[in-house]
């Protein structure tokens, strides 16, 4: 029975003495390939992220992606090392995040970036605002997430809480950031009356700027007693409808 160039090849190794020795040698090189091998724990990976923040306020969200979005994205795509790109256009504003290939420096995908809006500058349309960039990292992906619920709480009050608790994770150890999510911030809701406003000949600009000179606490100065220089401060800051009524009394 003749063997083929495969089988030949096979029998000479299987018959060969030298074939332990190469086995052995091949084992030792890989044991020795391993040794050497630089090795990290945690090995930084580097992906360049930047999120390309654009105001477009009163526009809808279609107007936005039109007029916005897709333009910007026609333009990020052209920069040299741009991997991918994600947008989300809503009422008022666009998000585009560029996310550059693997081993592109920061620096290089920062400046890139720029420099092509940068030159684009003249194409922006009427009402929208520059273009705000704000860099990101393998490291912004959050490592743990915490949900707050109560079923006799409401909204501002879980957020209170919430509140609290970031403020104790802030002072753990190797924490770098925390983000609040959720909930609704505690605020006043001051619905005008139109027909009173007339009768007063008052306008709505000015209610705003009553209650914007009425909300804020400032230094009056200070006085010395007893050995002891004691701060003075004037004005506080709405905490109720009945503050608010009192101001717009004034």
């Amino acid at each position: 029975m003749k063997s083929g160039l495969a089988g030949k090849i096979a029998n000479a190794f299987i018959t060969s003495p030298l074939t332990p020795l190469v086995i052995v040698a091949a084992l030792l090189l890989g044991l020795f390939s391993i040794w050497q091998t630089p090795r990290e724990e945690e090995p930084q990976i580097i992906v360049p992220m930047l999120d390309v923040f654009v105001n477009m306020p009163g526009a809808s969200a279609e107007e936005v992606e039109q007029r916005v979005t897709v333009p910007m994205e026609r333009l990020l795509q052209e920069i040299p090392g741009v991997e991918y790109l994600y947008s989300n256009s809503q009422p008022g504003g666009a998000l585009v995040i560029v996310r550059f290939y693997v081993g592109i420096k920061e620096e290089d995908a920062i400046v890139r970036t720029y420099n092509k809006l940068y030159a684009s500058f003249d194409r922006i349309p009427q009402g929208a605002s520059q273009p705000l960039i704000k860099a990101r990292s393998i490291d912004d992906v959050p490592v743990m997430a915490m949900t707050f619920w109560g079923k006799n709480y409401d909204a501002a009050a879980v957020r209170r809480i919430a509140a609290e608790v970031q403020q104790s994770v802030k002072q753990v150890e190797n924490v770098s950031e925390t983000t609040l999510l959720g909930g609704q911030r505690r605020e006043l809701r001051i619905i005008l009356d139109a027909q009173k406003l007339a009768s007063f000949h008052l306008s709505p600009l000015l209610i705003a700027r009553a209650l914007e000179s009425t909300n804020q606490r400032t230094q009056a100065g200070s006085f010395a007693q007893g050995n002891q220089e004691l701060a003075v401060e004037a004005g506080n800051f709405l905490k109720s409808a009945e503050d608010r009524a009192a101001c717009l009394s004034r």
